[in-house]
């Protein structure tokens, strides 16, 4: 039991540095109250198509390495 414990510590470490690189690399988002009072120079069209693709692929990531770790605080909660 202390090796699985030791195994998924190890591994919910690496989903939390994970994690931290994910969120860290995403563009912001200006649409805040701040955005509104500098008049929303982002809502050009190609200000808002800016690497879609990719930023929709690190908001899937973010969604589930956050609840994959989650779901594995809670295993190692339990033991």
């Amino acid at each position: 039991m202390n090796a699985l414990h030791t195994i998924l510590t190890i591994i919910q470490v690496i989903l939390a540095v994970g994690l931290v690189v994910i969120v860290t690399i995403q563009s912001g988002k200006s649409a805040g109250l701040s955005g509104a009072i500098a008049g929303g120079s982002g809502d050009t069209y190609l200000g808002k198509n800016k690497n879609k693709g990719l930023d929709a692929k690190l908001a899937l990531a973010t969604k589930w390495v956050g609840g994959v770790f989650i779901v594995l605080t809670l295993v190692l909660n339990l033991f």
